[in-house]
């Protein structure tokens, strides 16, 4: 008789930072049998295909200080650990991973608490709490930046980069446009990751006049969460919510103006695009400013802190770089040797490694 399939239960919820490395993850490994661990009303709801059965869970994080609403939280994650060791035994699973954020607790403690292995990916720079806390219990902690092993002295930890989404690997980084982008012109794409980015938005429409100017066609993905998204009105501008063919947006791009989620950086790495990054200043710990300097440092990007930014400056900014292209190529370059195009490749290796050993 054939051996059964090694079953998986992938737990990543929230944002698309966490669900699409793990989705990449999933395709990557197709002889497995897998589900998903994630919590009701988010992304994953959405995002997860539909050949992955999704299990939901209720838990949330902890806020600053302790008082009643943390008791409160201390009971859901209680009865939600004993939610997931219900799942793994039914499920007979053999391992669990996950991407972190708040799912991450219940399934490394019921998975280790069954003698289950776990693989870990932290996709930033700086490690979030979750990770840094339960990084030492699991089997292995895949990393998205070799910077961040620094921060988890006691895990087993294994640099692989971070997966990207499948277009961004595969021929659709070169497919056509279905924008109207004139063949020549300069493109600036301004993004925000999987929330928009409001701040940013504002910035940037303040600024834009002065790139039109210059000749310049702006795409804007403004997010679904900005009253004023449809404010500006110029034949060289184009606001999306979003748009899906991010690899071959990203390819066209002379210049990106983005958040420093380690999800976008990665994008700008595998399509080469050099990039003005605005860290998300309320982020946790401030990790998106450390993201950003593994690009700064590298001389991939230019970092300008929201807070003390002003239109004349990512103006003039981004007409320096507009203004140099020779400099905006050996961003491109440099932003190219920081991707790990095989990412995917490398942490479905690791898992195969840790889950069937």
């Amino acid at each position: 008789m054939a051996n059964a399939p090694t079953r998986l239960l992938i737990a990543a919820s929230g944002t698309g930072g966490h669900l699409f490395p793990a989705i990449a993850l999933a395709e990557k490994l197709p002889d497995y049998q897998i589900e998903w661990l994630g919590v009701p009303n988010r992304l994953e709801t959405e995002l997860v295909p539909k050949q992955y059965p999704l299990n939901t869970i209720a838990v949330e994080g902890f806020q600053q200080g302790f008082g009643l609403s943390s008791v409160r939280i201390l009971g859901k994650l209680a009865l939600s650990i004993l939610e997931v060791r219900r799942i793994l035994k039914q499920g007979n699973f053999q391992g669990v991973f996950t991407t972190g954020g708040y799912i991450a607790g219940p399934a490394v403690i019921a998975a280790r608490s069954l003698g289950l292995p776990v693989v870990f990916h932290e996709s930033n720079a700086l490690p979030g709490k979750v990770t840094r806390f339960f990084g030492p219990w699991c089997s292995a902690v895949a990393l998205g930046f070799e910077a961040a092993a620094k921060y988890l002295p006691r895990a087993k930890n294994v640099f692989v980069g971070t997966p990207v989404r499948a277009q961004f690997i595969d021929g659709a980084i070169n497919a056509p446009l279905d924008l109207a982008i004139p063949d020549g012109v300069p493109l600036i794409v301004v993004f925000g990751g999987s929330q928009g980015a409001v701040a940013v938005n504002k910035l940037v429409r303040e600024s834009a006049n002065a790139w039109f100017d210059a000749g310049a066609y702006i795409v804007h993905l403004t997010g679904d969460r900005d009253p004023e998204a449809d404010s500006l009105k110029h034949p060289q501008y184009i606001a999306l919510p979003f748009y899906n063919n991010m690899a071959a947006l990203l390819q066209r791009a002379s210049l990106a103006i983005s958040r420093s989620g380690a999800g976008s950086l990665t994008e700008l790495a595998v399509c080469g695009t050099p990039a003005i990054l605005i860290p998300y200043p309320f982020a946790a710990e401030d990790h998106q400013s450390y993201n950003a300097d593994v690009f700064t440092s590298s001389g991939a990007a230019l970092t300008l802190k929201q807070l003390q930014l002003t239109t004349e400056a990512l103006q003039s900014n981004v007409l320096n770089l507009l203004q140099s292209p020779q400099e905006l190529a050996k961003m491109g370059e440099k932003a190219k040797a920081i991707a790990v195009p095989d990412s995917a490749e490398k942490l479905a290796q690791l898992v195969r490694e840790v889950i069937e050993t």
